[in-house]
């Protein structure tokens, strides 16, 4: 077993046993520097004690040895914007979008039997047994098919899908009783909500039926270029599909600005046919889902496993929340929240204004007919300024709708890319299409 690759705990027991070594080390980080801090004279909060470079660096670590929902978590998190999570946390956590072990040997013997039979050396030609991409629930090998295509087989770590769970209840408990989540604060929907989610994503069957509903609606559009399902090479827990070739899309900032722009672009008028048109969202922002053809153009679409439908109520919801904010129309953005599922207090509360505040805030690049500059937008320094005010009011803090959490992470993951590539974007133009009744 190499350094890049750990076995996958599993079972309840023995991943319960992670999670709880994990608090006990870093309960024990969180005394051994508060009594340095007091015997230099200071008094620290204990949240300070627990952000520690040392339990940051505990934390990761075994979370990305545990993979599966527990580190699918801890990416999923990475993402809030500083309202829900604390941002050294969420900080913290991001490191886990680029951390993955592969499996040891035994265990993908283990897996590739139980999905094949015995002889199944012989369905898998020229398997590549090193994985050349693994993340929280599975691993990506290449190989090729019995007509000589160039194909990849995702195969999923054992254990994950019986322990998401145990997992998100282990996770949740620690962030409890960190004190890191406010004491009132009422998660258990959203736990419910995560749990159901990761269990579609770890049904590779599922996630079939999603690329092949994805093919559907954009394999005519050249633009796009996705992978096809190997049926015979899938089943709930392996998946077989064509591969695509590509470079990484963060190499596009190597194009001229014109090709940056167009591809950004792209993704966010994407997003929109996505939510208003499909009413299914890819909500995964992982840049590892989107590669590039150089020689093409086309932007390649990979992994649908966290793909998610939504009600037509809740995008026609949405739908009038961003026309509102066009139209610079405050009483409008409050009721499309409220519909949505906010709970934004009295009229006229501070609280409420300062929510309403926040959003005009997040979605002023909507609203401005002209290109926005991703790379020099003070955006995410106004937010992170403003977000004291709401901890101001952490006796209202409430658990976001799941449904606006999913798509807000896939924003934040587009902004995050285009922020990367210095993309300059009229969101403006894109939106306005969409708004007309």
């Amino acid at each position: 077993m190499t350094e890049s690759s750990r076995a996958v705990p599993s079972g309840r027991a023995r991943r319960f046993g992670k999670f709880a070594r994990l608090a006990g080390g870093v309960a024990t980080n969180m005394l051994t520097e508060g009594v340095r801090q007091v015997a230099s004279g200071n008094r620290p909060r204990a949240r300070d004690l627990l952000l520690t470079p040392g339990n940051a660096r505990r934390l990761t670590k075994q979370l990305a040895e545990m993979r599966g929902a527990a580190m699918k978590l801890g990416q999923i998190f990475s993402m809030d914007t500083g309202d829900f999570l604390p941002r050294e946390l969420a900080d913290i956590l991001a490191t886990l979008r680029d951390a993955a072990y592969a499996m040891p040997e035994d265990q993908l013997e283990s897996v590739l039997t139980d999905a094949f039979g015995p002889g199944y050396g012989s369905k898998l030609k020229n398997f590549e047994r090193q994985p050349f991409a693994a993340a929280s629930i599975g691993q990506v090998h290449r190989l090729s098919t019995r007509d000589g295509r160039a194909a990849v087989l995702k195969v999923q770590y054992p254990g994950v899908r019986e322990s998401i769970d145990s997992d998100v209840d282990n996770l949740a408990t620690l962030l409890r009783v960190s004190g890191l989540l406010p004491k009132h604060m009422d998660i258990a929907p959203l736990l419910a909500e995560v749990k159901l989610q990761l269990r579609e994503e770890a049904d590779y069957e599922q996630e079939a039926r999603y690329l092949n509903a994805f093919v559907r609606a954009l394999g005519d559009d050249e633009r796009f270029l996705l992978p096809r399902v190997i049926p015979s090479l899938s089943s709930s827990r392996v998946l077989g599909m064509t591969y695509v070739p590509g470079i990484p899309i963060e190499d596009v900032v190597h194009e001229d600005p014109d090709e940056r722009n167009r591809v950004l672009s792209l993704l966010f008028e994407l997003l929109l046919v996505e939510m208003f048109e499909l009413r299914l969202v890819q909500t995964d922002p992982n840049f590892a889902n989107y590669r590039y053809d150089p020689d093409t153009g086309q932007v390649i679409l990979l992994d649908f496993g966290a793909s998610r439908r939504f009600k037509a109520g809740f995008t026609g919801a949405y739908r009038d929340l961003l026309r509102a904010t066009v139209a610079h129309d405050r009483a409008g953005m409050a009721r499309a929240a409220e519909r949505i599922g906010y709970t934004l207090g009295p009229e006229g509360s501070s609280y409420r204004e300062t929510l309403l505040e926040l959003a005009t805030l997040v979605l002023a690049p909507l609203t401005v007919d002209e290109p926005y500059d991703f790379a020099h937008s003070t955006l995410p320094g106004e937010l992170a300024a403003r977000a004291g005010e709401i901890q101001d009011f952490r006796e209202f803090w409430e658990v976001p709708p799941v449904d606006v959490a999913y798509i807000h992470r896939k924003i934040g993951g587009l902004f995050m890319l285009a922020t990367r590539l210095g993309a300059q974007v009229n969101m403006h133009e894109l939106l306005l299409p969409w708004l007309e009744d």
